[in-house]
């Protein structure tokens, strides 16, 4: 499998993607991504050049966003001062479920975030979906604090404030990489 940036005309298949998590997760019982994303935002995303895609052959795999700015309101100034990336919109194909290719990927985010110079490679998730929580604590990643204050529609809570990270670091994720080299960070010492 190859690992690309992924490309405007990928925004059809991204938002697909979407569609097809939510619906799994509905059936779980969780609600998370029951919005729909917007595909300007998702344009502009894949037009800076933070969204990557896993390729087999023609299929697409799976999808991972990395990007060297956190969400507003999560992380504190001395955290935001430690050179991070952050890991968003992490999904697998349901067809490609049960391959760990979701670990790999984090991997490949660690990586690449380590080759980047960054310490750590950080994610805020869902904060009712306790199996995703799981998911992330048995992949390496340390659960930093929750943030339920601060949410951004109409006032409520924060509904993706689950923090966790680990330290970035290169490894061998067994894709074959085609991004371009990670620019490096520039961040506060």
């Amino acid at each position: 499998m190859i690992i690309t940036a992924a490309e405007p005309h990928d925004v059809a298949k991204l938002l697909a993607f979407r569609d097809e998590a939510a619906t799994w997760l509905r059936g779980l019982g969780s609600d998370q991504w029951s919005r729909p994303y917007p595909a300007d935002r998702l344009l502009a995303t894949i037009e800076a050049g933070l969204v990557f895609m896993l390729r087999d052959g023609h299929t697409t795999a799976g999808t991972i966003t990395l990007t060297p700015d956190a969400e507003a309101g999560l992380w504190t100034n001395g955290e935001l001062a430690e050179p991070s990336m952050f890991v968003n919109k992490l999904t697998v194909a349901r067809e490609y479920a049960g391959q760990d290719l979701g670990g790999r990927l984090l991997d490949w985010a660690g990586d690449r975030a380590c080759r980047a110079g960054a310490h750590w490679l950080r994610l805020d998730a869902w904060t009712t979906n306790d199996a995703l929580q799981r998911y992330y604590l048995a992949h390496g990643f340390t659960h930093v604090r929750t943030v339920l204050e601060g949410g951004a529609v109409n006032g409520g809570p924060r509904v993706s404030g689950w923090l966790a990270q680990r330290e970035a670091r290169v490894a061998d994720h067994g894709f074959r990489d085609q991004t371009p080299k990670p620019e490096r960070l520039r961040f506060a010492a």
